[in-house]
């Protein structure tokens, strides 16, 4: 970019592709500012400019901040940026610039561990929507089969996959075996990626040791809220966090609201504790959740929340498949997201037919105290969610 072009855009002020900084001290400002233009639409961050976009030149010595800032493009983000560098030295002094084009990697551009865009004029963190929208641009969408970088075979348990095998019926001590890599692959549990075999995303939620302990999974467990009162502004009186492979998420989170207070009815002169929901009808909406959620929307967890007047559990995604909520009621063929999670849950016991969930809630609900389970679906804001009322 030529000298002509700076002046232009010093003119022009800051804006959506323009950013200004007095010098290159402020590391922070100016990391942020390199990455929020990489991971949206590019940009040029200019140093020696005043906040009321006046030249003041950078005083440190020019071939010393030249290196600074080759060396910050190669490591001060979470990977090199391949920037442009420019320089001229004004009557007031020297003044940089970095021409900063979009990048085209596996995932958005880090600094300082977090993810930074542009929003006019300002460098900010992006919402969970935007976020989300980042990753897809990005290409990184994350499915039940997409390997997670950052784990391990060894990251996977091996008794828990072995008693996965033996629900299926499979005599895991009977000879010959086939090696354990091959199981691992043919059951879709892990891929070859360069070579290298890792643990599929599947793999790590149905059978990993820390299954949350990646950058991708952080957030694919329960959030267990119980409020006193009738809504989310209402004080908070317990939390938890249901985390582990699927299936102990569901028991994790079913513990904890079997822990919470009960209804107290009384039977001649005895006193009779009352849960507050039959447990298979939250089981198995926990199951449901668990297992088609929208595993590519990586900001959000599912969550149980308790109000004095109903239990609701929220799980992140549309309906998979073009199911709508009409089609949930009335049960049937199961169309599932993620096969591999489902199926397993299946083999384990934690669903009785694939298919057989709004019926098995809806009868449960009846029984219990006479009234329905609802379903809303938001295709907009991206979730489902399930309604037990308590009376």
């Amino acid at each position: 970019m030529e000298w002509t072009e700076i002046l232009n855009r010093i003119a022009d002020g800051e804006d959506q592709h323009t950013e200004f900084k007095p010098h290159f001290r402020d590391r922070t400002a100016v990391g942020k500012a390199i990455c929020a233009f990489a991971n949206t639409e590019g940009g040029l961050v200019v140093l020696g400019i005043s906040d009321n976009q006046e030249i003041i030149g950078v005083a440190e010595d020019s071939e010393q901040v030249q290196e600074r800032l080759t060396s910050f493009l190669q490591s001060g983000c979470s990977a090199p940026v391949s920037a442009r560098l420019g320089r001229h030295e004004d009557p007031n002094g020297w003044v940089h610039w970095l021409e900063v084009p979009r990048q085209r990697s596996f995932e958005p551009m880090r600094y300082d561990g977090r993810v930074w865009v542009r929003r006019g004029r300002s460098s900010v963190e992006p919402s969970p929507t935007e976020l989300q929208e980042l990753y897809n641009t990005f290409g990184y969408i994350l499915t039940e089969d997409r390997t997670i970088g950052a784990a391990a075979v060894s990251d996977l348990d091996e008794d828990s996959f072995h008693s996965y095998l033996n629900a299926l019926g499979i005599d895991t001590d009977r000879d010959p075996q086939p090696e354990a890599d091959d199981d691992l692959r043919n059951r879709g549990a892990a891929a070859d990626i360069g070579g290298e075999l890792q643990p599929t995303l599947y793999g790590l939620l149905a059978f990993g040791k820390v299954p949350q302990s990646y950058p991708q999974t952080r957030s694919f467990f329960i959030e267990c809220v119980a409020y006193d009162g009738e809504g989310r502004a209402d004080e908070v009186l317990q939390t938890a966090e249901a985390k582990g492979r699927l299936a102990e998420q569901v028991e994790r989170a079913v513990g904890w609201f079997s822990g919470l207070a009960k209804h107290e009815t009384y039977g001649g002169l005895r006193r009779q504790d009352r849960r507050l929901l039959p447990l298979p009808a939250l089981r198995e909406a926990l199951v449901n959740a668990v297992a088609h959620r929208d595993y590519a929307i990586t900001g959000s967890k599912i969550q149980i929340e308790v109000f004095t007047a109903c239990v609701e559990v929220t799980s992140p995604g549309s309906l998979p498949n073009h199911m709508t909520a009409d089609s949930v009621r009335a049960g049937g063929r199961a169309r599932s997201r993620n096969e591999s999670m489902a199926n397993c849950l299946l083999a384990l016991g934690f669903m009785e037919r694939r298919g057989r969930g709004w019926p098995v809630m809806r009868r449960a609900m009846l029984d219990f105290n006479g009234t329905e389970p609802e379903i809303e679906h938001d295709s907009d804001s991206g979730f489902v969610r399930v309604r037990f009322w308590l009376a």
